[in-house]
C-alpha cells in the first residue's frame, strides 16, 4: 500500500508527554515543524528549528490563546486535497501531510473541582477544528492524537510514511477522541448549569479494556468501557490488588454486591451469585457480619461475590480464604490481610477507596436497536413514614428488620421477596413468574426455618396467597408497596393471620 512521505508537521499539544523525542526524530528526518504557543517555546528550547504559527499566518495568537490556529493558511494546508492544487498555488497555501494535537484537560479540571469560570476556560476550541479537520482529510494527512502513538508513527515515517490503512485508523481513533471530549463537556456542563431530569438525547463515551476472555458466555465477545467523567468510587475505577483477569459475569456481580453494601450504614457484608444477593447481614464487626450472610444461603454462596462497607483485616481474610470465593471488594484490606488473601492467587480482589461519595448514575440498558435509560434507583423510605395497615403493629425490633429487609430487597430481581430476622437474611427468593413463588423459595432456602421473621415484597401482592403462604412459614411482620387493587384482600389476610403490615407507597423493582 502506497505510502505518504511527511514533509511538513503542525504540533499543537496539551499533553506534552514525549514530545521532545517526537519533534528532534521529525527534524532530523527533514520534516518542517509548526507550532503553536507553550508547544513552539517547549520545542525551542531543546534547540529545534520550528516556526511559530503566527510567523506563517502573520496574525498574534489572540485573547488569552483563544484564537491562534484557526486561519485560511493553516486550514487550508491541512483540508487542501491532490485536486486542489490550483487553489494551494493561487493563494500560496503549504500544505500539511501531518497534525499532531491533543486537547485541553478538561476532564481533569473537572477531577480538581475547578469553578465554572476557569471550566469554560479549558474547552478546546481549534485543537478539534485541527483533529477533525485532518481526520476528514486522512486520504492525504495523517493524524496524531495519542502520544502513545509516536513511537510507531516515526518507525512508519523513517520506512517512507504512513499509508492509507494507517492513516484511516488514525482518523477514526481522532473522531472517537473527539466524540469522546465533547460528550464529557456536555455532561459536565449539564451538572454544573442545573438541568433536571435526563437529558433530551443520548450521549455516552467510555474507555475501552483489552477484551474480556469472553462474555457470558465462551461463544460471546465482550469489552469493559470505563466512563471516566464520573469520579464516585465504582467497580470501573476500584484497584484490582491481585487475581485473575475479571469476567463479564465478574463485573456485573461485584457491581451488584457493591450497590448492596453502600446501603448501610452500619458494618455490613453482602454475598451475591449471579447478580442477586444471597445473603446480608450487619453486626458489630465484619467477621460476625461476613459469617451471618454466609449463613442465609452457605449451598449458594460457594464460588460468589462479597462485598463490605469497611476494611478487610487479617482475621476476616482468614476466614474468606477458608472456601471458595470468587472475589472480594471493599474500601481497604490491611497489608496482613492482602498477605492472607495472597495465598488464593486466583481470588481477584478490588479496593474501591472510600466509599463516602458513591453514587449511581443513571442505568443504561440496550435493547435492539435501542437504549432505555433511567435515574438510579437511590430513593428509600424513612420507615417512620410508612403506614401500618394492620390491627396488629410491628415492635421496635420488627420495625428495625423490616427496614433492613427494604434495603436488601430493593436488589433482588423481581418478582423479590426478602426474609429476614434482626439484622440479616434468612431466606431470599428471587426472579420468579410469580410472587407467591418467591415466597416458597424465600421459605425452603430459611435455615433453620422461618419462624419468627419478617418479610419484605418488591412490589404489592396481587392476591393473598402470598401472605397466606409467608404467614405459614413463620412470618410476623411485612413490608410491601401496596397498590394493588386486591390491597383490602391482602391486608384483611394479614388481619386474619394476626401479623402486621406495613405499606411504603414505594415499589423497587428491578427486572
Amino acid at each position: 500500500m502506497e505510502r505518504r512521505q511527511i514533509s511538513r508537521v503542525l504540533i499543537s499539544v496539551s499533553n506534552k508527554a514525549n514530545l521532545t523525542k517526537l519533534a528532534k526524530n521529525l527534524s532530523s528526518l527533514g520534516a518542517e515543524i509548526i507550532s503553536t504557543g507553550g508547544t513552539s517555546k517547549a520545542i525551542k528550547k531543546q534547540n529545534i528549528d520550528v516556526i511559530p504559527v503566527e510567523d506563517l499566518t502573520n496574525f498574534p495568537e489572540m485573547m488569552g490563546g483563544r484564537v491562534k490556529t484557526l486561519h485560511p493558511l493553516i486550514f487550508g494546508g491541512i483540508l487542501a486535497r491532490d485536486s486542489d492544487s490550483e487553489e494551494v498555488e493561487k493563494h500560496n497555501i503549504g500544505l500539511i501531510d501531518m497534525v499532531v494535537c491533543n486537547l485541553y484537560p478538561f476532564k481533569e479540571a473537572v477531577s480538581k473541582g475547578v469553578d465554572l469560570s476557569s471550566l469554560i476556560e479549558e474547552i478546546d476550541i481549534g485543537g478539534p477544528s485541527l483533529l477533525r479537520a485532518s481526520a476528514k482529510n486522512h486520504s492525504r494527512v495523517a493524524v496524531v492524537s495519542d502520544p502513545e502513538d509516536y513511537d510507531w508513527i516515526i518507525d512508519e515515517i523513517k520506512k517512507g510514511g504512513l499509508n492509507l490503512e494507517q492513516r484511516q485508523e488514525l482518523a477514526l481513533k481522532t473522531y472517537r477522541h473527539t466524540a469522546e471530549y465533547d460528550t464529557a463537556i456536555q455532561g459536565e456542563l449539564a451538572v454544573r448549569f442545573g438541568e433536571e431530569g435526563l437529558p433530551s438525547s443520548l450521549h455516552i463515551s467510555g474507555i475501552g479494556s483489552p477484551p474480556l476472555r469472553y462474555g457470558e458466555n465462551p461463544h460471546q465477545g465482550a469489552v469493559f468501557y470505563s466512563d471516566l467523567s464520573s469520579f464516585s468510587p465504582s467497580v470501573s475505577d476500584a484497584k484490582l490488588l491481585q487475581g485473575k483477569q475479571l469476567s463479564y459475569n465478574n463485573l456485573l456481580d461485584f457491581d451488584a454486591a457493591l450497590s448492596i453494601v453502600i446501603e448501610f450504614d452500619e458494618l455490613t457484608a453482602v454475598v451475591v451469585k449471579h447478580n442477586n444477593p444471597c445473603g446480608v447481614a450487619s453486626a458489630d464487626n465484619l467477621e460476625e457480619a461476613y459469617e451471618l450472610a454466609i449463613n442465609t444461603d452457605p449451598q449458594s454462596s460457594f464460588g460468589g461475590i462479597i462485598s463490605f462497607n469497611g476494611e478487610v483485616n487479617e482475621s476476616l481474610a482468614k476466614i474468606i480464604v477458608s472456601s471458595f470465593k470468587e472475589g472480594v471488594i471493599a474500601p481497604s484490606f490491611s497489608e496482613s490481610a492482602i498477605e492472607v488473601l495472597s495465598t488464593k492467587q486466583n481470588l481477584r480482589v478490588l479496593e474501591t477507596g472510600s466509599l463516602d461519595d458513591y453514587h449511581r448514575i443513571p442505568s443504561l440498558r440496550s435493547l435492539d436497536k435501542g437504549w432505555l435509560v433511567q435515574e438510579s434507583d437511590e430513593a428509600m423510605i424513612n420507615i417512620s413514614d410508612c403506614k401500618v395497615v394492620t390491627k396488629s403493629k410491628p415492635s421496635e425490633s420488627e420495625l428495625e428488620s423490616l427496614y433492613f429487609a427494604w434495603k436488601v430487597v430493593k436488589h433482588v430481581k423481581s418478582n423479590a421477596i426478602v426474609f429476614v430476622k434482626d439484622k440479616k437474611t434468612v431466606g431470599i427468593g428471587a426472579g420468579q413468574m410469580s410472587r407467591i413463588d418467591s415466597v416458597k423459595i424465600a421459605n425452603f432456602k430459611s435455615i433453620p426455618d422461618a419462624k419468627g421473621c419478617v418479610m419484605a415484597s418488591d412490589a404489592f401482592f396481587p392476591f393473598r396467597d402470598g401472605v397466606d403462604e409467608a404467614v405459614k412459614a413463620g412470618i410476623t411482620a411485612i413490608i410491601q408497596p401496596g397498590g394493588s387493587m386486591r390491597d383490602q384482600e391482602v391486608i384483611d389476610a394479614a388481619n386474619e393471620h394476626g401479623v402486621s403490615m406495613v405499606l411504603t407507597g414505594m415499589r423497587h423493582f428491578k427486572h
